[in-house]
């Protein structure tokens, strides 16, 4: 026997039911790919923020001497990420001379006891009219530890991305147990009072080194 037909009010209403059905469906897809999309947007934001939130070291292209510092010249303006937060610029340093030492790595035996000199030195640079900076590749968790155990008075720029140790040529080709790679050659430069370059010790050996970069602070 054949079955009977829907009538014209059942037709309509399981019609209704089907568009609700598939509007439902189609709010969902929708509002899933809105809060895909928010969500996106927030972790770009979040990304800019932290990138913004971390200093990096910056310097103006030295105009001559293939693009570094150079003796008797003045030193392009430079900034760096320095402990106790913020940037140092070297016009905070405006009207007194800078001793800028760049050493290879926090903690170690070398580079802690040349800190420890400069420390033991730093009321006599602050007589001659000197304020001292060190700078390194670590970060600046790093620089803060090393600051605080070994009570330096004086501030560490990080320079993770080097742009300090090439404007003034410290990285360079270095061996250890027959293992050649670059690294940080530890140096010191005397900028004088009106940012000009006076002196650099380069290949520098801890013994008796901050006793002569004092004497050359005297003698400006």
């Amino acid at each position: 026997m054949p079955g009977k037909k829907p009538s014209a009010a059942a037709k309509k209403t399981a019609s209704k039911a089907s568009a609700e059905v598939g509007s439902r469906a189609r709010g969902g897809t929708t509002s899933g790919a809105r809060q895909g999309a928010t969500a996106r947007s927030a972790d770009r934001s979040a990304a800019r923020t932290a990138s913004r939130a971390t200093p990096k070291s910056t310097a103006a292209p030295a105009k001559a001497n293939g693009g570094k510092v150079a003796i008797g010249k003045k030193v392009p303006a430079f900034s760096g990420p320095v402990t106790g937060g913020g940037t140092w610029r070297l016009s905070d340093a405006a009207g007194k001379h800078v001793v800028l030492y760049f050493y290879p790595r926090d903690n170690t035996p070398g580079c802690t006891q040349e800190g420890e000199t400069f420390r033991d030195l730093a009321p006599a640079f602050r007589k001659a009219n000197a304020v001292i900076v060190g700078v390194s590749p670590d970060s600046l968790a790093s620089h803060e530890k090393f600051k605080a155990k070994y009570g330096f008075p004086f501030e560490l720029i990080s320079d993770e991305q080097q742009t300090l140790c090439k404007l003034f040529d410290v990285i360079k080709e270095k061996s250890l147990y027959g293992r050649k790679f670059m690294g940080v050659e530890r140096s010191t430069f005397l900028i004088d009072a009106d940012g000009v370059l006076r002196e650099q010790w380069r290949k520098v050996k801890v013994p008796g080194h901050a006793e002569a970069v004092l004497a050359a602070v005297k003698a400006l």
